[in-house]
């Protein structure tokens, strides 16, 4: 084939690319639609899907880092208030819809870019659901309980990047009930009720604390080191 040839092929592959993806934009209102991770292929899992993760000895450092003080009180604490969440993402696309595409399996979403189909893996018990009203995101450190750590101190701002952090490992898709049972418990208060799963929320409770350069309880500390010895 000629380079001419071979160029004019190209460019119109191309512009039937660009006009395959212009439509599907316009079919559902402007929201992005979840792109299969190369690392993952036919996962159907957005390429954000990954999380930092850190090794236990890594985790055992930053735990040993954390400032102990006593736990502080609520008072003062609105959560609507003081700390902002499901801030828009992109196009009609808020935060928990964003989850919800990039910790989902083959999830479709409707104009309004919510989930209207997938399925959900909740890492605290293992359950599948595939309903997303099924599904709560939970703030693997509780918002109150930023609160009274040392969120009461932040600027409004801190406060709202810390309600809708996706880049760090501070929001999960889970089922419903034990969102609501965890409340705004510590480690040393609630654990998931799958065993295998302590790990990895140890590791993740103390990278958020870290990242924000919030306070622990001694108690809190040595169910923390409980839970990594498990990894």
């Amino acid at each position: 084939m000629r380079a001419g040839m071979w160029s004019e092929s190209r460019n119109a592959r191309n512009v039937l690319g660009v006009a395959a993806v212009v439509a599907t934009l316009v079919l559902l209102g402007g929201c992005e639609v979840p792109r299969v991770s190369p690392a993952n292929p036919g996962t159907g899992r957005a390429e954000a899907s990954a999380v930092p993760e850190i090794p236990v000895a890594e985790a055992r450092k930053l735990l040993g880092e954390l400032p102990v003080a006593v736990r502080g009180v609520l008072d003062g604490y609105d959560r609507a208030r003081k700390f902002p969440q499901w801030k828009t993402v992109s196009g009609r696309g808020d935060v928990r819809e964003e989850l919800l595409k990039r910790d989902g399996t083959n999830v479709k979403v409707n104009a309004e870019c919510a989930a209207v189909s997938g399925s959900w893996r909740s890492p605290y018990d293992g359950k599948t659901w595939t309903t997303a009203s099924d599904v709560d995101v939970d703030h693997v450190v509780p918002l109150a309980h930023a609160w009274v750590s040392g969120a009461k101190s932040w600027d409004q701002a801190t406060r709202e990047r810390f309600a809708n952090d996706l880049t760090q490992p501070q929001l999960r898709p889970v089922t419903d009930n034990l969102n609501q049972d965890k409340g705004d418990k510590a480690p040393d208060q609630w654990k998931p009720p799958l065993v295998s799963y302590w790990c990895t929320y140890a590791t993740d409770w103390v990278m958020v604390k870290h990242a924000y350069a919030l306070t622990i309880t001694v108690p809190e500390r040595t169910a923390l080191s409980s839970m990594l010895d498990r990894c």
